[in-house]
């Protein structure tokens, strides 16, 4: 994993990349090279995995030990981490991603901002994890082999990239079966559903759309219940999505991570951006909001069409609208998206409306969440206004549905 020279640490953001289980770092070795110009990356890898030594073989642990375990890697390769604990930026793909969310339970205070790929606060079928560490521990981490492969990757993978998916089985064939095993039991105990709403830092989670152990349906739970919580799905991947398109990865990473830093310049109590953060930083932040919210090809479109007479205007809007308000953690993605559907039908604000009606899907709200809102609407704001809004509600929704066809 690439990884600054020791004494180059702490001249840039740390980002800490956490492991699927039967993988190693070599998972996100294509995501930690474009990454590594602007970031330090550091990878771990789990017991019995990867360059990490192989554990008893009646070894226990829990997801949360290795949490605990990753900020003990940290403090011990960065320098002055016992007077001054670094805090880093986390993403993790399926136990990797678990471990995160313990991360941003127990040692709240090190994280920047959390991203979990390919991950769940309870994995379905957790109690077959139990069953599949004894199969393991007795015959070895071959038997895994053609499962494995089945659910790893998206159909197509293998064939069409024989290297990547050969690398990624080795590393499963090569790890400890002992160590493997102790995963599992991890795996089958870890629920942190009923703790889920505690996770303040900026969060992210993402789903493959071929992903049979985590459906895009966990990570819209987690963004939901998280205070500051993002749901995206990613096509044409399953289960190791790092492995599978690190481009697209590596740059949902980067947009969490600048928005991240963005609200760390904020005064939670306030939300008033703080003395330190320049003008350009809060664009830039703002940029990378309204770009998630409301799509790259409608910011694009908004961008070609600015001259010298509407600069100003977009410039002001994705600063104050975008960076100043949009940012703030006190709401979710979607209660703002209720709070703008509401304000728009108001105001008869309808191709503003439509727009957010777009937006809204992106930030998680469902077709039937929105037609709540309408009908909410109705009683506040005029059953005509809701009339007129249900109708391009309907167009809008329409056009989605010939768009993704």
């Amino acid at each position: 994993m690439r990884l600054s020279p020791r004494e180059q640490l702490g001249e840039k953001e740390l980002v800490v990349l956490g492991p699927s289980l039967g993988t190693s770092t070599v998972m996100w070795d294509a995501v930690a090279h474009l990454l590594g110009e602007d970031y330090d990356v550091l990878g771990w890898d789990l017991p019995g995995h990867g360059v990490s030594p192989a554990p008893a073989p009646d070894a226990e642990f829990s997801v949360g030990d290795l949490a605990d375990a990753v900020v003990a890697l940290v403090d011990s390769i960065v320098p002055g981490a016992a007077s001054s604990p670094t805090a880093f930026h986390y993403a993790g793909d399926s136990v990797g991603g678990a471990t995160g969310a313990e991360l941003a339970l127990r040692h709240p205070d090190r994280l920047l901002s959390l991203a979990m790929f390919c991950s769940s606060a309870r994995f379905n079928g957790a109690e077959g994890y139990a069953e599949r560490a004894e199969l393991v521990a007795k015959q070895g981490t071959a038997v895994r082999l053609q499962a494995s492969a089945e659910i790893w990757f998206a159909p197509g993978f293998l064939g069409e990239h024989p290297a990547e998916s050969s690398r990624l089985l080795h590393t499963l064939r090569d790890a400890d079966r002992f160590g493997y095993a102790a995963v599992c039991r991890a795996i089958s105990a870890y629920d942190v559903r009923d703790r889920f709403g505690d996770i303040a830092v900026p969060f992210l989670a993402v789903a493959g759309e071929f992903d049979s152990v985590c459906p895009f349906s966990d990570a819209e739970w987690m963004a939901e219940h998280a205070q500051q919580g993002t749901a995206v799905e990613l096509p044409g991947v399953a289960h190791i999505a790092p492995a599978e398109n690190p481009v697209a990865v590596a740059e949902l990473l980067r947009k969490h991570f600048s928005a991240a830093a963005l609200d760390t310049r904020r005064d939670p109590r306030a939300g008033a951006v703080q003395a330190d953060a320049t003008q350009r930083e809060v664009y830039d932040g703002g940029m990378v909001v309204r770009r998630e919210v409301l799509g790259d090809a409608h910011v694009d479109r908004a961008n070609q069409n600015t001259d010298e007479f509407t600069a100003e205007f977009q410039n002001m809007i994705t600063r104050i609208a975008w960076g100043g308000i949009w940012t703030r953690p006190g709401l979710t993605r979607q209660m703002r998206s209720v709070a703008v559907l509401t304000a728009m039908i108001a105001h008869g604000h309808w191709d503003e409306f439509a727009m957010h009606v777009r937006a809204a899907l992106r930030n998680g709200l469902t077709r039937d969440e929105i037609k709540e809102v309408i009908l909410q609407s109705a009683i506040y704001c005029g059953v005509p206004s809701a009339n007129t809004a249900f109708k391009v509600a309907q167009k809008t929704l329409a056009d989605v549905d010939k768009e993704q066809q």
